[in-house]
């Protein structure tokens, strides 16, 4: 559903739409072929390689030039559950063998960008690049794939997958925008770092050409196996790291739309100048901004000094502050807000920091920190040197742990020496922190809060924990796995306190109005394949 200029939105699934100039919905248009679209991208592209990547510089100019087993429903992109098939047949399949076997039929007549035919072959080679990477292989979601028992093909138009265990996490884990299917005889004859370089897809989009530091272009792949797609002739996708560089594009119709996501002040001064020919588009994001605390720095290696933190911080009048500057809004868990696995608000409310008594939450982090003896402590808050939202919810955060008498400086520091500091050096105090995903999946998700996770740097051990994530992902009963997932969630947030969670992100894609069939998504990693996309010009 779509609104007027800056008129209130209505709910739809996990996603917001606010509109300007539309009469009627996308899905009642007949979308009309041709044109260009021009995209703008606020990150650099360290390589090509989805398998080995994890930022949105690289899937948003270079995963139009691929396809996946499976996807999200790009007509239904909010929908944590809504999967379809890609490169396979008809529905997504169900399990066998007591949801320990999937059985995926590939699409027959499907060829590669140089004219080689696709296989099951070519989804095995991937899947076993990904699951199973020979050493020194990068693969950065390998740990999804943890389930995973084997990988076969028994021919050339069937894969199977066979787990050690049934687990809800297995079917989004597959979804993962990331896992562009590769040619097999690619990689037998370039090796795995070939396509960290080159593109050979079969994607809805053929690579044209790469100018570093200027832009990405793709032209319409006519033998694209999804009848009558794309309808666009071809994308541009244009490097843009300054925020002000890509909103005056946007405004100035140098550039159709932005798949990462602006701030509330963004959106307001574009509807502003351009009336009723932008769109904007919002949803909660997939993505969590949090505080980690260093365990093997004292105090920090205190339960009372980490609770005593979480208890100072209001989130609740603090989502309503911030979500008029920032791109922060939600108070969660650790899940996705709204997911069946997210804790409600009366569940929240009984973490420490989540009360709904502020004056009793910060008496009580005082009580804390007076009995471990750290009254008044000092210490310094290390941040990433980006404004959304890591510096400004940092500067709040400082203003909330000052109100029970803590005495905080921030070391605001750029992206490279930051990511130094927080994931090698850990000579950090207390660190802004973060936990973004595509495809929601919690069971998965939540790893970031394990010790010996990758992705965690508060350098602790609990075993509890590490049983608690075991046990939850091997569990087939829905509601005992939302059971444990709300005990995983105490012990982390509360009585331990190892990590704190500020807001989720909030996803805000302004774009102008004659760009259509696309809907935001809860990931900023998240359909952007850009093969349901039209321009009415």
């Amino acid at each position: 559903m779509l609104f007027k200029g800056l008129k209130k939105a209505a709910m739809i699934g996990l996603g917001v739409a606010i509109g300007a100039g539309f009469t009627l919905s996308a899905e009642a248009e007949t979308p009309k072929k041709g044109g260009v679209l021009n995209i703008v991208v606020g990150s650099k592209i360290p390589s090509y390689d989805g398998h080995q990547e994890t930022t949105f510089g690289m899937i948003h100019p270079i995963r139009p030039f691929y396809s996946l087993l499976i996807r999200i429903n790009p007509d239904n992109p909010s929908s944590p559950t809504d999967f379809v098939c890609d490169l396979c047949e008809g529905a997504v399949p169900n399990p066998t063998d007591d949801g320990k076997t999937y059985v995926f039929k590939i699409r027959k007549g499907v060829k590669f960008h140089n004219g080689a035919a696709l296989s099951a072959q070519d989804v095995k080679a991937t899947y076993d690049k990904i699951v199973f990477p020979p050493k020194g292989v990068p693969s950065s979601r390998k740990a999804f794939f943890k389930m995973v028992d084997s990988i076969s093909a028994p021919n050339d138009t069937t894969v199977v997958f066979k787990l050690k265990y049934a687990s809800g996490a297995f079917i989004p884990a597959v979804a993962t925008p990331f896992n562009f299917v590769y040619s097999k005889a690619d990689l037998d004859k370039h090796g795995y770092s070939w396509h960290m370089k080159n593109v050979n897809g079969s994607g809805a989009f053929k690579f044209v050409q790469h100018q570093p530091g200027a832009f990405v272009e793709g032209t319409r792949y006519d033998g694209y196996h999804h009848a009558g797609k794309p309808y666009l002739d071809g994308y541009k996708a244009i490097s843009a790291p300054k925020m002000a560089t890509r909103l005056n594009a946007i405004r100035g119709g140098r550039a159709d739309i932005e798949f990462r996501g602006f701030p509330p002040k963004a959106r307001d001064d574009l509807v502003k100048a351009l009336g009723d020919k932008i769109t904007v588009q919002e949803s909660d994001w997939n993505c969590a901004l949090f505080f980690t605390p260093n365990h093997k720095k004292k105090p920090f290696d205190d339960a009372r000094v980490r609770r005593a933190l979480s208890l100072a911080v209001d989130r609740w009048s603090g989502s309503k502050y911030l979500s008029k500057i920032a791109i922060v809004k939600t108070v969660g868990g650790i899940a996705f807000p709204n997911h069946p696995l997210a804790a409600t608000k009366d569940e929240l409310m009984k973490l420490a920091g989540y009360g709904p008594d502020i004056k009793a939450n910060r008496a009580e982090a005082k009580r804390l920190l007076k009995e471990a003896g750290q009254e008044g402590m000092s210490f310094t808050l290390l941040n990433r040197g980006v404004d959304q939202p890591y510096k400004v919810v940092g500067t709040w955060l400082i203003d909330q742990w000052r109100k029970v008498g803590l005495k905080v400086k921030q070391d605001v520091k750029p992206s490279g020496p930051f990511f130094d500091s927080l994931r090698k050096k850990k000579d950090f105090d207390v660190s802004i922190d973060f936990n973004c995903q595509s495809v929601i999946n919690p069971l998965v998700d939540v790893s970031k809060f394990l010790g010996s996770a990758g992705n965690n740097y508060g350098s602790y051990a609990d075993p509890v924990l590490e049983d608690l994530f075991n046990k939850m992902n091997q569990e087939a009963d829905p509601k005992k796995v939302r059971a444990m997932m709300r005990t995983y969630e105490k012990r982390i947030l509360d009585e331990e306190a190892h990590m704190a969670l500020t807001m989720w992100w909030y996803k805000i894609n302004p774009h102008r109005s004659y760009v259509k069939g696309w809907k935001t998504a809860p990931s900023h990693y998240l359909n952007v394949s850009l093969d349901n996309i039209w321009l009415d010009k």
